[in-house]
């Protein structure tokens, strides 16, 4: 939404606003110079996105109008000073951005007046509504791309349908998580019970075709140089096989999440393996597959997973201590880039000393991103990090040592919740939005 309308010069009085915008052919010129940009972004992006045709208000009315159309976002360049007009153009539950010049173009009013004439409406305080200092944007488109990836995330997180393997849980004794996770988030959880799953495992079995092709996928697997195996190929084998029927549920239930309850324990005499490797595999293959059905922790997977656009490894943390912290898991996704294919030991579940689990060696010197989640849904933490080394010790055996790149003497005392998501990457400007966004408090240390 560009906002302008004509200026007509009048004789000794003032007849404009300051801003570089009067005449209809210096609005023109700016609505091709939008419209180039918008195509950029949209070519551009890394997540889908599609932006309509642009329009221009310059009255209530025509902002009234435009306000109703079918879109996700509403996306108002700030040239003249008509904060009425852009009030109108706002709706509750609709997220809105503005976008001003002050040096990337010809200058925008509302560069001058967003804060006094539109944030705070005159007055001494900042409004109360759904938009808010940080949907302003000055020149950089990056600094939009990166707030609608934010929105991006949100919208396909909401009413997220999820498997769940043996049902729904909240870590620590925490079960009020699934029914916030159904209702804060929409989301949408199919139950499938150990005894489903193990009459499709049976079934598998049973399969010839299925069987040959899970032992030559297990073979390939084990063939790349990235892979050493130090469990029985049996449990890798079957890991296929758990991946297959893991992978129709998910194609019947037509989404891309699943999660598995009980996993250290439930799932191992039915599988004759553990969810480890499968999960593995599943997240290298463009999915969200999860261990232990913690909806404390799922939220903010599925959030960062969107966000980052890359696999996201759920893990235990550790004793924050001299500016370090250790998190370990035994399932993580070997691709943590979304492409690159990284080393990886194949050994038993640490815990059980059975099945198959992965040791996925995490590059040193990789900036993260670390999310932990709060048990009662409240207010998230995030901190960037950067990999020091990946340990074997008698623990999860994807393990991290990571160096704390934030404050970290506050960061011990601001813990909550358990389980924490690593990503590759800094998002944690894009988190802190889609949180604001969403309702939940959000601390960065």
């Amino acid at each position: 939404m560009f906002i302008f309308k004509p200026c007509e010069r009048k004789d000794a009085t003032s007849w404009r606003w300051s801003g570089a915008f009067f005449a209809e052919g210096d609005a023109e010129l700016e609505r091709q110079r939008i419209r180039q940009e918008l195509d950029r972004m949209e070519a551009g992006s890394a997540f889908p996105i599609r932006f309509a045709t642009l329009q221009t208000a310059g009255t209530k009315d025509q902002a009234s109008t435009l306000a109703d159309a079918d879109d996700d976002v509403v996306l108002v360049y700030g040239a003249q000073r008509e904060p009425e007009v852009i009030e109108a153009l706002l709706r509750p539950g609709k997220p809105a951005l503005m976008f001003v010049r002050q040096n990337s173009g010809p200058f925008y009013y509302m560069y001058i007046g967003v804060h006094g004439h539109f944030l705070r409406q005159r007055t001494d305080s900042i409004r109360k509504s759904g938009f808010d200092l940080t949907d302003v944007v000055v020149d950089r488109q990056d600094e939009l791309v990166w707030r609608l990836r934010s929105l991006y995330a949100l919208k396909n997180m909401r009413d997220k349908r999820i498997v769940t393997i043996g049902g729904s849980d909240g870590w620590g004794g925490h079960p009020e998580a699934v029914q916030r996770a159904r209702e804060f988030w929409g989301f949408d959880l199919l139950d499938v019970s150990y005894t489903q799953l193990g009459d499709r495992i049976q079934r598998a079995l049973q399969d010839p075709r299925l069987l040959s092709a899970c032992r030559k996928e297990a073979q390939q697997l084990l063939s790349q140089k990235r892979v050493t195996l130090e469990t029985d190929q049996g449990f890798v084998e079957r890991a296929f096989i758990l991946q297959s029927v893991f992978g129709s549920l998910l194609r019947e239930a037509e989404t891309d999440a699943i999660t598995v309850n009980n996993c250290m324990s439930t799932i191992m005499p039915i599988s004759k393996t553990t969810a480890c490797l499968p999960l593995m595999l599943l997240n290298d293959a463009g999915y969200m597959a999860l261990c232990e059905s913690d909806f404390v922790a799922i939220p903010a997977d599925i959030l960062l997973r969107y966000i980052s656009e890359t696999p996201v490894f759920l893990c235990n943390p550790s004793f924050p201590h001299d500016g370090r912290v250790t998190v370990s898991h035994c399932t993580a996704p070997s691709r943590m880039d979304g492409t690159t294919a990284l080393p990886i030991r194949i050994l038993t579940h640490y815990e059980s000393d059975y099945g198959a689990a992965p040791k996925v060696e995490i590059p040193k010197q990789q900036i993260v991103t670390i999310l932990d989640a709060d048990f009662a849904g409240k207010r998230w933490l995030g901190f960037l990090g950067e990999v020091i080394d990946s340990p074997f010790y008698p623990i999860c055996r994807t393990q991290i040592n990571i160096r704390v790149k934030g404050d970290f003497g506050r960061l011990a005392e601001e813990i909550r919740g358990w389980h924490w998501m690593v990503a590759f990457g800094d998002h944690l400007d894009k988190l802190g939005y889609a949180l604001r966004k969403a309702g939940v408090g959000w601390l960065a240390v």
